[in-house]
């Protein structure tokens, strides 16, 4: 079942997705109109993520959720990339997966370290 927060979290999860398509082609002086062809697969793989995983059952969870999803971006992304005839070197592969685990891990390792900060001030 949809909740706010898994929408909000799924929200996150793919603006941060699209920040990395963003930044990337910002690094090489390409234009916006590609961004979206960038984007799908990425998006793709962030979606069959959330579905295959069921993420919506507890969206910020960093150890099966957040992991999971990050795999499933990175591996399906690139994979799409091939089939529709982008570029897939290893150079990218590499900054992909660092970039795409820093973004959809550290958001929920920060949520994580807010909650429990408020949590021990709430029972101080």
């Amino acid at each position: 079942m949809l909740t706010r927060r898994s929408t909000l979290t799924f929200l996150v999860d793919a603006l941060l997705v699209l920040l990395f398509v963003i930044i990337g082609r910002a690094s090489h002086n390409e234009g916006v109109l590609g961004t979206l062809i960038t984007y799908w697969p990425f998006l793709a793989g962030l979606v069959l993520g959330w579905l295959g995983l069921r993420a919506w059952r507890s969206p910020q969870r960093i150890r099966f959720t957040g992991l999971g999803i990050w795999v499933s971006t990175v591996v399906i992304g690139l994979l799409l990339r091939v089939a529709s005839g982008q570029g897939v070197q290893l150079s990218f592969m590499i900054v992909t997966t660092i970039v795409l685990g820093v973004f959809l891990l550290g958001w929920r390792a920060v949520a994580a370290l807010v909650q429990r900060s408020r949590s021990r001030a709430q029972t101080v």
